[in-house]
């Protein structure tokens, strides 16, 4: 059986659309980035700068310290790309643990599961199939601590697991695996009392998946960069009255990973058009040169070469920066209202849809929903989907001023 890579059939399935003048980036494990949780898609993927709740391990950690809610589990579940299969699905679980009124700890487990794939050796029907079950995983712990009464920081890790090769009788199909960290801070101001209502600001940031590159093949040439995140938000509390609060909050994210290099540049000393003398270049070579400088290139450098090596500029780096704002109604904290919008260059990706999303609270339980509409020609893989998330919490609660 020839060597097969689902590595492709990864990107073809979780990556972002495809750009058409300008290459978008693309990275290993982009499962990474699909938000995980109902409350964050409900205000169109954004959660560094919103109010603390039990998905905040994904979106910024520092948030914890923060919490009202002394521990909270979380249980969220995302179908993906259901008009193609229905057993493909995102799925997570977290935990928090407030130690005192400063600090907190958190753990997370994200499954990315692609269901089951049939493989063949021949085309022959009577042929017996074997089945494969590609997945990914990320596993992480964060630390959080407030450093005044108003912000806080934190730290977290993750391994990383990507098992998406086949095996056969001349390919292991080890997985193939790495270590990242994210390195947070989070401001949320005292209640200010203005003349016809309270409010609160908010503010954070997240550099986020910092790590060694993932390879497939245990060699550099394979190696991808994973999807180191820069987020950095800020929002505000509308407190109405002690019933009705309306947040608002807008997001900015940029991958640290270097933009793709485009073709080579072939060279035809004499001119002829044969490629074939001494000092000529060809295209495929010119575009193989190309691709290993850029595979040479560090990730630890290449998150500070991503912020000005796009081809075009800087206009297109501004072009690397999706944004997201969003709104949510609270009422005496047991209903929830979300809306929201997001929005990436169509040059790289064309990722443009609105989300809506509710929230109900009973007791310790609370349950969250969303709903994606894409406002792109380009289909999104989570269109037309309902994500749920579960959250339990319990202990003593926390005063927050």
């Amino acid at each position: 059986m020839r060597k097969i890579s689902l590595l492709l059939i990864c990107f073809l399935i979780i990556s972002y659309a495809k750009a058409q003048e300008l290459q978008p980036i693309t990275t290993g494990v982009p499962f990474l980035l699909v938000a995980a949780d109902a409350r964050a898609a409900g205000l169109a993927d954004q959660g560094v700068a919103t109010s603390a709740d039990a998905f905040s391990q994904q979106w910024n950690p520092a948030k914890y310290a923060f919490s009202v809610d002394k521990q909270g589990l979380s249980i969220s579940y995302t179908p993906y790309l259901t008009d193609l299969a229905n057993d493909i699905s995102l799925g997570q679980v977290t935990y928090y643990n407030k130690i005192n009124e400063r600090s907190a700890f958190a753990g997370s487990f994200r499954y990315f599961g692609f269901g089951g794939i049939e493989l063949r050796e021949t085309g022959d029907p009577n042929e017996a199939v074997r089945e494969v079950t590609p997945n990914e995983f990320a596993l992480d712990g964060s630390y959080s601590l407030k450093l005044s009464d108003e912000f806080s920081m934190a730290v977290a890790a993750r391994f990383i697991n990507s098992n998406l090769k086949v095996a056969s009788e001349n390919v292991d199909a080890k997985a193939a695996s790495t270590f990242a960290i994210d390195v947070a801070a989070f401001y949320q101001s005292e209640e200010i009392a203005y003349t016809d209502f309270n409010g609160r600001w908010r503010a954070g940031i997240n550099l986020q998946n910092m790590g060694q590159k993932i390879s497939y093949d245990n060699d550099d040439i394979s190696s991808n960069f994973i999807p180191a995140n820069l987020r950095l938000g800020g929002g505000f509390d509308f407190i109405l009255d002690d019933y009705n609060k309306v947040g608002v909050s807008v997001e900015f994210s940029k991958l640290m990973v270097p933009t793709p290099p485009g073709p080579g540049t072939a060279v035809d000393l004499n001119g002829n058009g044969n490629f074939t003398d001494p000092g000529d270049i060809s295209q495929q070579e010119a575009n193989d040169i190309s691709y290993n400088k850029y595979n040479d290139i560090g990730w630890v450098s290449g998150m500070f070469k991503s912020f000005g090596d796009a081809p075009g500029g800087f206009s297109e780096e501004l072009k690397e920066i999706t944004y997201s704002v969003g709104a949510e109604y609270t009422y005496q904290d047991a209903f929830a209202m979300r809306l929201g919008y997001f929005h990436e260059s169509p040059e790289k990706g064309a990722r443009k849809f609105f989300s809506l999303g509710a929230g109900f609270k009973y007791n310790v339980v609370k349950v969250d929903v969303s709903y994606l509409f894409s406002a792109s020609n380009v289909k999104n893989p989570l269109e037309n989907t309902l994500r749920f998330s579960l959250t339990f919490n319990f202990g003593d609660k926390y005063e927050v001023y």
